[in-house]
């Protein structure tokens, strides 16, 4: 399946009743968390990054930003609101959505491809962690290009991207590949893997759409990867009864 065939078949199994509160509540859990933050801390945050860009733009060319700064200071924050509402909605999904997202589309498509288990309930937090700890190490090293307000939304998707496609799609296979089968998927799949988190950094920006993104996309993944390892077992794709793909077949 292509990268927009398995973004078609999340955005239409979004609306299934077990993915409908699957949406909602992750969404409204993060929103609750971060808009609480913003409600105290928007203002001071606004005031000092736009001191920071003032004294930057003073420095360099002489100019005083005065009111634009602020403006600035805003469309910064608000960039990195909405991905640190959406980044956590997604980990929320990631570890307490994934197995229901898993069960619906591997019970639907895929009841016949083995589940060999490569991956673990510990694999998936470490996976959770180094994606966490990867966005923090992009920010950090993002942070001179900062500085420049027309790459601000350049470097959020960039970012994002990334960090999108190392959350969900260790989770999409641990079930169903061994290590060596993930870590291939992987490697051969890198490039529409990017493009999936891609599409879902730019969704995360729609109003409203921005609600359906984690999961939309989450569905995306298991179906993109599952699809995916189904091709590289040619016995699942000659008998896609498990029993005559083992060898079983009856006399």
């Amino acid at each position: 399946m292509s990268v927009l065939g398995a973004a078609g078949y999340g955005l239409i199994n979004v609306l299934h009743p077990r993915m409908l509160w699957l949406m909602v509540w992750p969404m409204f859990v993060a929103l609750a968390l971060w808009g609480t933050l913003a409600l105290f801390l928007w203002t001071r945050l606004a005031v000092w990054l736009a001191g920071l860009l003032n004294q930057w733009v003073l420095g360099v060319a002489r100019i005083e930003l005065g009111e634009l700064a602020t403006f600035l200071a805003n469309i910064a924050l608000l960039l990195l609101f909405v991905p640190l509402v959406y980044l956590t909605a997604l980990f929320i999904l990631a570890v307490f959505g994934m197995q229901k997202m898993l069960d619906h589309v591997a019970s639907g498509s895929f009841a016949h491809l083995e589940r060999r288990r490569g991956g673990s309930a510990a694999g998936s937090v470490w996976n959770a962690i180094v994606a966490f700890g990867g966005m923090l190490l992009l920010f950090a090293i993002s942070l001179p290009l900062w500085l420049i307000p027309v790459l601000w939304p350049v470097i959020t998707l960039a970012i994002l991207t990334w960090v999108n496609q190392r959350l969900l799609r260790y989770d999409a296979l641990a079930e169903h590949a061994d290590a060596a089968e993930m870590a291939r998927l992987f490697r051969q799949h890198r490039g529409a893997l990017l493009l999936l988190g891609f599409l879902l950094a730019l969704v995360a920006y729609v109003p409203f759409v921005g609600f359906l993104g984690p999961v939309v996309f989450g569905l995306a993944f298991i179906r993109y990867l599952l699809g995916a390892l189904e091709a590289i077992r040619p016995d699942y794709r000659a008998h896609p009864n498990k029993e005559l793909a083992a060898g079983n077949a009856p006399p």
